[in-house]
């Protein structure tokens, strides 16, 4: 009997030391080994349209957490200088090392950075991998702080091609050189979400202006305003605006429905001449279709405004040159004469701040 209890004893031991072996296997290393990222094409490439459908692969090495752990691994790509603050997230993968991204669906990302995507231009990009640790039903682990590879540098130029938004043309007499052509794709309002709703932007540069919108570049579905009460009408009436100026146009067209707001642009904040409490003007230059300012700056912040109030108002959330109403201010880095512009003439809003 005694023997037997020796062993019973010896057997809890064993397993006692067995258990704390596991626990030591488990338990992840607090300065785990980073992957390190390698990108394709070297320190400067430039996208052609030919290679659209070729693939890029970007691969790592794997990160090091002590243990026997499968991570999560996320490509990550943002502009030089953003600090990763608005990234875009080119693949997630759980075993290999690698990424694939198709050269087309990679230019189009990079066109929505440009100021304006079809004056084509150098683009300075970073990309790291960050690397997190899940549970196995896939919940993220807080505990474990993620880890990043170093961040590889890459200039990339793309190319233009249209980034194709459902639009509805709006032809008017204001068109030049030639009045009342749906076909005429300088005139349109863009569904950024595709969910029926349109917004843009056009200048109306003669009084009593008429237009009306119509669905591709004909006259086949069209919308007007029989009554002038902000309802569309399936052939309708010519919408009339007494006064010239730039207009901020709405269209629901599940629910037939529009507005059509006339705007001027001022810069506004600590960083301005006027603070928070006095606009500074902008002029709108109307062959280039953007709205500019010289003006000297502080190291401060700055929004775009329309109409001396914040009915309507642009910031930037991820300081990333794309605006987004009511959105963050905008910093200023250094003080200095700046020339800014402001870019409402394509489906994504964008502005520049240059150092004069």
């Amino acid at each position: 009997m005694k023997k037997l209890s020796i062993l019973i004893l010896a057997i809890g031991l064993f397993s006692m030391i067995s258990c704390k072996k596991d626990e030591t296997k488990a338990v992840l290393s607090s300065t785990p080994g980073a992957p390190a990222l390698t990108v394709p094409g070297g320190s400067a490439v430039v996208f052609l349209e030919a290679n659209a459908a070729t693939p890029l692969t970007f691969t790592w090495t794997s990160a090091d957490y002590g243990a026997q752990i499968i991570p999560t691994y996320t490509l990550q790509m943002d502009k030089s200088g953003n600090n990763f603050a608005d990234p875009s997230d080119l693949g997630v993968v759980n075993t290999l090392g690698t990424v694939t991204v198709i050269t087309g669906d990679l230019n189009s990302k990079l066109l929505v950075l440009l100021f304006d995507p079809k004056i084509t231009e150098a683009l300075h990009m970073e990309f790291r991998v960050k690397t997190v640790v899940k549970d196995k039903e896939g919940v993220l682990l807080d505990s474990i702080k993620p880890v990043y590879s170093a961040v590889v540098a890459q200039t990339i130029t793309p190319y233009y091609v249209p980034i194709v938004y459902p639009l509805l043309q709006v032809p008017g007499n204001y068109q030049t050189p030639n009045a009342w052509t749906p076909a005429d794709s300088n005139y349109v309002v863009a569904s950024v979400k595709s969910n029926g709703k349109y917004e843009g932007y056009i200048n109306f540069p003669i009084a009593n202006v008429e237009f009306k919108f119509t669905k591709g570049p004909s006259w086949d579905n069209n919308w007007g305003d029989t009554g002038a009460n902000g309802t569309l009408d399936s052939g309708g009436d010519n919408i009339k605006e007494a006064e010239a100026g730039y207009y901020k146009l709405n269209v629901d067209l599940p629910g037939l429905t529009y507005t059509a707001v006339k705007t001027t642009w001022a810069l506004i904040g600590d960083a301005t001449p006027g603070g928070w409490n006095t606009d500074t003007p902008m002029t709108y230059d109307a062959a280039n279709k953007v709205w500019t300012a010289t003006v000297a700056l502080t190291a401060a912040g700055l929004k775009f405004r329309a109409n001396g109030a914040w009915d309507i108002n642009f910031g930037d959330d991820g300081a990333n040159g794309t605006l987004e109403y009511g959105g963050a201010n905008i910093a200023v880095a250094a003080a200095g004469t700046y020339t800014v512009t402001l870019n409402l003439s394509n489906p994504v809003y964008k502005y520049k701040l240059v150092k004069n």
